[in-house]
């Protein structure tokens, strides 16, 4: 550094080749988010200015270097970083703060949302949703509007706005003998029908024959209808994964939450990294950073790894509790009582029963959940929370 007398402008020149960053930021606010990510730049252009500042409190750099206008602005400088710089650091702990904590728990707390999938699809499905609720261990529920029995739980989840009733977006009608087509006009979305004039079974099917536009127009369909039931809802998440299936379609079922102003299940990010889809792996920062709130983990690869179909159910549900993560975890079920009515539907009506009687009658098990400290919570948690970040 060469030792020479300047003015103000000369000092300000002079010191931005020690702090390129600086200059442009205090000439004009627009560059504030541009430094808010670097909180040890500026920590080193606050110290390195701190020190000159201490230079001129002494008299050192008046007599080698600056004029009395050039070390007021110096002082300014100091005054603006050393605002700037706590304003970056209380950026970065909000920013840092864990899902778990933005919902007023610690980031070491285990929070546990248990959701029913496929309520509305018979009258077992409601039963069980509805016990799981009132007595068991059951937070939240998803709602099939396409299916006959759905007036039924819109009819429960209107008397109890308390609860956490979403959207299980519809695109799929799996079973033999039970089937089920859209809610929006079928001229409207040929490219989801079958030639049986039902909804196809499988979702290669539909990727296949529809388009995104189409799964658009009936998702909105769908939960347009539950909330013009009176259904206060909390969530979206998709049946049989058809729209989370695809990079088109899963646009779709971002747009809708982004549309609704609604939280939407998302796998972990362990699970995004495996998907053989591009952009997977960034997926849930770029939605997050849209506002967009969703568990920190989904259950997904453990039903695969721990053979659930043949496993015991409660002793794969017990493994499962034991190892979860501080944080939030979704888990989903299909609860149903088991009836003459869930077994002529479908062949996993066992499963489906057993999981009902766990999550609802097992005290063995809801004293698991209390030992392990496990936190209840349902998706308006959730919802609350986005609805403060997205008005």
């Amino acid at each position: 550094m060469r030792v020479m007398k300047v003015g103000s402008r000369g000092c300000v020149n002079h010191l931005w080749q020690f702090d390129t960053l600086t200059h442009p930021l205090l000439r004009s606010a627009e560059k504030i988010p541009q430094i808010m990510n670097t909180p040890f730049v500026l920590l080193r252009r606050f110290a390195v200015l701190t020190l000159l500042t201490s230079m001129v409190e002494s008299g050192l750099t008046r007599r080698l270097l600056f004029s009395q206008e050039a070390c007021i602005m110096l002082r300014f400088s100091v005054v603006s970083l050393s605002f700037l710089l706590i304003l970056t650091l209380f950026a970065g702990s909000v920013t840092a703060q864990t899902l778990a904590e933005q919902l007023g728990y610690k980031a070491t707390d285990r929070l546990l949302i248990v959701n029913n999938d496929d309520a509305g699809m018979c009258h077992s499905a409601n039963l069980a949703t509805i016990e799981g609720m009132e007595k068991g261990l059951i937070t939240s529920a998803t709602i099939m509007a396409p299916c006959a029995w759905v007036s039924e739980i819109a009819e429960y989840a209107k008397a109890n706005p308390e609860k956490s009733f979403g959207v299980h977006l519809t695109l799929t009608a799996e079973w033999r003998h039970y089937r089920w087509s859209t809610v929006a006009s079928k001229d409207s979305v040929k490219g989801l029908l079958a030639k049986d004039g039902y909804m196809y079974r499988g979702v290669q099917d539909v990727l296949m024959n529809a388009k995104p536009e189409e799964a658009l127009i009936e998702g909105r369909a769908q939960i347009q209808k539950l909330i013009d039931a009176g259904v206060p809802i909390t969530h979206i998440d998709s049946h049989m994964g058809t729209m989370q299936t695809g990079m088109h379609f899963h646009k779709i079922y971002v747009q809708l939450a982004e549309e609704f102003n609604v939280p939407l299940r998302m796998a972990s990010q362990e699970t995004m990294e495996k998907f053989p889809i591009i952009g997977a792996r960034t997926m849930r920062k770029e939605l997050a950073d849209k506002g967009l709130v969703f568990p920190d983990y989904f259950i997904y690869e453990e039903f695969r790894t721990g053979n659930y179909g043949q496993a015991d159910t409660k002793e794969f549900w017990t493994n499962y509790i034991k190892n979860l993560k501080p944080g939030v975890t979704e888990l989903y079920l299909h609860a149903t009582v088991y009836t003459d009515e869930s077994r002529a539907i479908t062949g996993s009506a066992k499963k489906r029963g057993e999981e009902y009687e766990l999550f609802t009658h097992d005290q063995e098990f809801r004293k698991l959940l209390e030992d392990e400290g496990i936190i209840l919570i349902g998706y308006r948690a959730l919802l609350d929370l986005q609805r403060k970040k997205r008005p």
